[in-house]
């Protein structure tokens, strides 16, 4: 039993589809969320300044008692964490490796395909991965650096975003894949209109779900699930004004956003994670 905190910390608000799959898997758990709201996104960000912003995200989750830290972000996971590895006493992990893993174990026909973030894509993480997992897996990325702002603004049922959408997923119709990686925890908030365009033949991996069934797996393994909640178990800090957090929060979690939620000065952390 271990009654510490999770923390989880995001370029933005995508992570929180990840604590949504983990309120819901793990319901007596204690989590402590940070989004970068005020350095969104990390997408387009060179690979220094993406692992300069992901040690001061860490660097500030460390002030809690936390018993794991999740990078929820697939450009944090993809670019900073390969090297940030053994770093921190506290288990850092992210969700790359694990959405790779279930989408090499779901395809049938040997193509995968990746959407993400321009950073994510041109890391080549994803890729590299489903190779290691099988090297006669053919992969196909596709950047969609548009996706965040849409789904950050509340255009997900838009008929710009589903052209957009169109557009970006030519490619990976075009290739046959039968798998897709969500590649950016932003993405599944537009499931519907991927799913739409891209056809039931094709299995959608939600990095949230993987991230989060990966982790009740480890923690039950180890013994250190919760035993129950504390009186306020979710806390979130953003790095910029949290005016309109509420609203757009719950959008994200599919439910009421509830517990502490207040700003944070990141910058002072990223001065001294350097």
């Amino acid at each position: 039993m271990d009654n510490r905190r999770i923390g989880l910390f995001d370029s933005g608000l995508g992570g929180l589809t990840v604590m949504k799959e983990l309120m819901h898997m793990l319901p007596a758990e204690s989590i402590v969320y940070f989004g970068d709201t005020g350095r969104v996104p990390y997408g387009g960000k060179s690979v220094e300044t993406v692992i300069k912003y992901t040690k001061s995200d860490i660097k500030f989750l460390q002030t809690f008692d936390l018993k794991l830290i999740i990078a929820a972000c697939g450009t944090a996971s993809a670019i900073a964490l390969p090297h940030l590895k053994d770093q921190y006493e506290i288990p850092v992990m992210g969700v790359t490796e694990v959405t790779a893993r279930e989408a090499a174990r779901l395809t049938k026909n040997g193509c995968v395909g990746v959407i993400g973030t321009a950073g994510t894509i041109r890391s080549g993480a994803f890729c590299e991965l489903l190779k290691q997992e099988n090297p006669e897996i053919r992969c196909v990325a596709v950047p969609c650096p548009l996706f965040v702002p849409l789904v950050e603004n509340g255009y997900l049922e838009h008929e710009a975003t589903r052209l957009i959408a169109e557009e970006y997923l030519e490619p990976i119709i075009k290739s046959g894949a039968d798998t897709l990686i969500l590649g950016c925890t932003h993405y599944p908030l537009l499931s519907r209109i991927i799913g739409e365009i891209v056809g039931d033949r094709v299995r959608l991996v939600n990095p949230g779900v993987c991230a989060a069934t990966e982790i009740k797996k480890r923690l039950t393994a180890q013994g250190m699930l919760a035993e129950k909640p504390e009186e306020e178990p979710y806390h979130f800090y953003l790095s910029d004004d949290p005016g309109g957090f509420t609203r757009l929060g719950s959008m994200f979690l599919e439910r009421p956003i509830s517990g502490h939620v207040s700003r944070v000065d990141i910058e002072a952390y990223t001065e001294s994670a350097l």
